[in-house]
């Protein structure tokens, strides 16, 4: 036990060593939740939301958070093309498996909601709810090509606190009303130390799959895969200042999910933080999520 979780190192099917952070009593009746954070963040993201979740004096349950290959502390890739939904989501599954968590609720921030709702098209029966953090069905350009502009590109900081203040130049548009605190705490996501110095966490050559993408040509609408959550309820969270999920696919979202419940958080943009009155959002939907029956194959 470090931190309050357990560590989990996972073999990948290519053999390469994935991690999660595992918290909350490992057996019980109580519905698990699943979290899988954006693109080049980390478990860390999650752990206010998860010691909640994991502690809460009524219902504990069990948090499993991940770190994608190439991330935190799963293991790099030597082929960034990898560095891909579709493999991410194969190693989310072997995850899974090694973990004994048959169904949950995946809570998935920016890229991991996209992989959640890819989840919810491959393998219905493993979703019970859905928590989809700043990303839906339609992926704006705009908030592409900033989020290329900085993958594997930020200048190397001295201190956290310098990093800190790198964080904040580059998105105070979006998160305008942030604190010390909050920036301090999205760099020690960003950034760890290692002899001496500071290091990203995650691999820079992820970098490469953003560069890959044509932003001139139209992105791929995802609604197949939001509609296959159309069973089970589904927790959508929007920046106000997001250019990631634009309110007009919120709206959308809405409309076509009949137990979708929305949130647009002041002053955030992508990805709000999980903390606070979002966190009680989250346990809410968990709840929820609870009381409802579970898929049958069939019926999914």
């Amino acid at each position: 036990m470090s931190g309050g979780f357990r560590e989990l190192f996972v073999s990948a099917a290519d053999g390469l060593r994935l991690y999660a952070r595992d918290y909350g009593p490992e057996t019980g009746d109580a519905l698990p939740v699943v979290c899988l954070p954006g693109l080049a963040r980390t478990a860390e993201d999650f752990h206010e939301l998860a010691e909640a979740l994991a502690h809460d004096p009524v219902r504990p349950r069990r948090v499993l958070c991940l770190d994608y290959r190439g991330r935190g502390r799963s293991e790099w890739d030597k082929d960034w093309r990898n560095y891909d939904v579709r493999v991410e989501l194969n190693d989310t599954l072997q995850v899974l498996v090694v973990a004994g968590i048959e169904a949950a609720v995946f809570v998935g921030t920016s890229r991991g909601g996209l992989i959640t709702m890819a989840l919810g098209a491959m393998r219905p029966t493993l979703l019970r709810g859905a928590v989809l953090n700043d990303v839906g069905p339609v992926i704006e350009g705009k908030g592409l090509a900033r989020i290329r502009g900085y993958v594997g590109k930020l200048p190397q900081p001295r201190t956290l606190e310098e990093a800190g203040q790198i964080l904040r130049r580059m998105s105070d548009a979006q998160f305008p009303r942030f604190s010390e605190e909050q920036w301090q705490r999205m760099a020690r996501g960003t950034w760890r130390e290692e002899n001496g110095r500071l290091v990203l966490r995650y691999d820079p050559t992820l970098m490469k799959t953003l560069e890959a993408l044509d932003l001139e040509m139209p992105l791929p609408v995802l609604w197949p895969f939001f509609e296959s959550l159309s069973a089970i309820p589904v927790l959508a969270i929007r920046g106000a200042n997001s250019d990631l999920l634009g309110a007009e696919t919120l709206k959308a979202m809405q409309d076509k999910h009949p137990r979708i419940k929305a949130i647009t958080v002041p002053d955030q943009g992508h990805a709000p933080a999980l903390e606070g009155e979002l966190i009680e959002a989250v346990r809410s939907l968990v709840a929820e999520a609870e009381r409802m029956p579970a898929q049958s194959p069939t019926a999914a």
